[in-house]
């Protein structure tokens, strides 16, 4: 199974195209489509609240192996700067641009769009990315996208494979109560294998929880594996007890307090002792505060834009982690350019 990101502005055609990959499914500022014909099995998870919150934007990157960023015919816009940079910053994505609404432009045209593309994606994680158009009125190049898809999908496929005996490690998306059930959450295995009957812990609350039963795609499962989208029914906890990004697992990192290295996009305004700023972890988000910095080993106050420092950063709550996670730093009442840098632990 493969998890795949659909994201662009509001105009950039994701939910057509969306619709036309997968059939619709869970809804709230994320949408989940599902896509199952024999082995192949995608979960695509279009960014429908974005942009309006930054939040949704992050989320469905960080639920997906691939992703696919879409851009209207008509031409780049600051919101596909943003989907570049948010790739860009956490780095290691596969994906493709995918050039919509075809039919309302012409071969030279999306020839000097595609070149467009390449120049403002060259020295990023994105500089390879292929661009591919297509229409979801006339249907050109849908199939040769969803080859595309395909493609990618067998080496994300590959790369959870070699997750699988890990420790277990879900990261949950939403949660509901069901009668005659108890607490369910959908979400994504990240690595490891869950079985049912595993006694795992809910992170960052500490609280034991316990796998009653295992569904992917409707289907009774066993057991999961790495990358596997799954609902679980929980015994041991209940659904108010959740937050989206809350983490099940063996063992997690719990902190409020967090010392950063940071690479700051060339694109903010920089960033500064005693800033306010947004920090987001996989799915969770907190407010936090710029405690201390250091560039080069020297204290300082002020971090340049496109320059490397290093922060420590104190968050309202706990946020569970592992080390190897990727952390954004965004300033969201800033509406030029919200996300800052891309950090990871020290």
């Amino acid at each position: 199974m493969a998890n795949i990101a659909i994201i662009g502005s509001e105009k950039s055609g994701r939910t057509s195209l969306a619709g036309k990959l997968g059939k619709k499914g869970t809804e709230s500022d994320i949408t989940l489509y599902n896509f199952v014909k024999g082995d192949r099995i995608y979960a695509f998870v279009e960014a429908n609240g974005y942009p309006d919150s930054l939040k949704s934007l992050i989320n469905a990157i960080n639920l997906s192996d691939i992703a696919l960023v879409c851009v209207p015919s008509s031409g780049l816009n600051a919101q596909v700067g943003e989907c570049i940079i948010a790739l860009d910053l956490l780095a290691n994505k596969k994906g493709m641009f995918v050039i919509t609404m075809s039919d309302k432009s012409n071969p030279t045209a999306i020839s000097e769009l595609t070149e467009k593309i390449k120049a403002i994606t060259k020295g990023t994680n994105l500089e390879k990315w292929e661009s591919i158009a297509v229409s979801t009125t006339t249907f050109e190049g849908l199939e040769n996208l969803k080859e595309k898809i395909f493609s990618l999908g067998e080496e994300a496929m590959a790369a959870n494979a070699s997750k699988n005996d890990l420790p277990q490690r879900i990261m949950v998306d939403h949660f509901f109560n069901v009668t005659g059930i108890g607490c369910v959450v959908l979400g994504v295995v990240e690595q490891g294998t869950i079985r049912e009957h595993d006694k795992l812990t809910l992170f960052p609350t500490n609280r034991p929880a316990e796998i009653r039963s295992i569904q992917s795609n409707d289907v009774d499962m066993k057991s999961a594996p790495a990358g596997t989208r799954v609902g679980l029914a929980l015994k041991g906890v209940q659904s108010k007890e959740f937050d989206r990004g809350y983490m099940i697992s063996q063992k997690e990192e719990i902190s409020s307090k967090f010392n950063l290295k940071c690479k700051l996009t060339k694109f903010t305004q920089g960033l500064g002792v005693g800033d306010t700023v947004h920090l987001f972890a996989g799915l969770q988000s907190m407010p936090g505060t710029i405690v201390s910095m250091a560039i080069g080993g020297k204290d300082a106050t002020q971090a340049q834009p496109g320059s490397d420092c290093t922060v420590v950063l104190t968050t309202q709550k706990d946020i569970a982690f592992s080390k190897n996670d990727r952390f954004l730093i965004a300033q969201l009442n800033n509406p030029k350019q919200r996300l800052v840098a891309g950090c990871e632990v020290v």
